[in-house]
């Protein structure tokens, strides 16, 4: 399977390289910064340099074309602006979409977040409501498309060791931690299972395996 990750120098994308990679997929991991590159690399991906922010449509395709799958696993980072949350957050997982129906792949693989079916809450701050909005919009827009979608939300997501035990359902599963090792781990299973297509799912940890939980969300 060759696998498209948009975000790929970010926490969950170099995670899901490596074990996309080492199972033997090929992995083009789309970052901004040519700087990145070597770190890609390292992983076992090939890096595509493209502003997801600046690009248009026909650039980031050709990157695409041959793909069976991609993933918007990009985010626009702590530290960022209201705006920045709405130009990589939302309008750049559309651009994915766009992309991804121009060079032809099916398959979309979307990284949102809990919470976004709620009103954010105003103690917050006004950042975190630009991101929760951005991530319901991107949402919207994917599950619209005639894409074969799935649309995961982690839950707070840690660096701890993945354990490889996670609770993966529909909506609401209710709040709790995931590290991005599970994540990645869940990630690369609805890959592997075409079935969880048109579904979305949250994600924290649990007691299921990973492929025994991404099994019965799939049959």
């Amino acid at each position: 399977m060759h696998v498209v990750i948009a975000g790929g120098h970010g926490k969950i994308g170099l995670r899901l390289a490596a074990l996309l990679a080492g199972r033997g997929d090929v992995v083009t991991g789309v970052v901004r910064n040519p700087d990145h590159r070597e770190d890609l690399e390292r992983a076992g991906a090939t890096a595509a340099v493209v502003d997801l922010e600046s690009a248009g449509v026909d650039e980031l395709a050709v990157h695409l074309t041959g793909a069976d799958a991609v993933v918007f696993a990009a985010g626009a980072g702590p530290g960022s602006g209201v705006a920045r949350k709405d130009t990589v957050d939302r309008a750049a997982a559309l651009l994915l979409a766009d992309a991804a129906t121009q060079a032809g792949v099916r398959r979309y693989l979307l990284v949102s977040s809990m919470g976004v079916d709620a009103e954010p809450d105003p103690e917050r701050g006004e950042v975190w409501a630009a991101y929760i909005r951005a991530k319901k919009a991107a949402e919207e827009a994917i599950t619209s498309s005639e894409l074969e979608w799935t649309v995961l939300r982690p839950g707070r997501l840690t660096d701890d060791p993945g354990t490889g035990l996670v609770l993966l359902g529909p909506p609401p599963v209710g709040p709790g931690p995931i590290s991005r090792d599970d994540t990645a781990a869940v990630i690369a299973a609805l890959l592997d299972h075409p079935a969880t297509a048109g579904h979305v799912l949250e994600l924290r940890e649990g007691d299921a395996d990973v492929l025994e939980a991404v099994t019965a969300v799939s049959s």
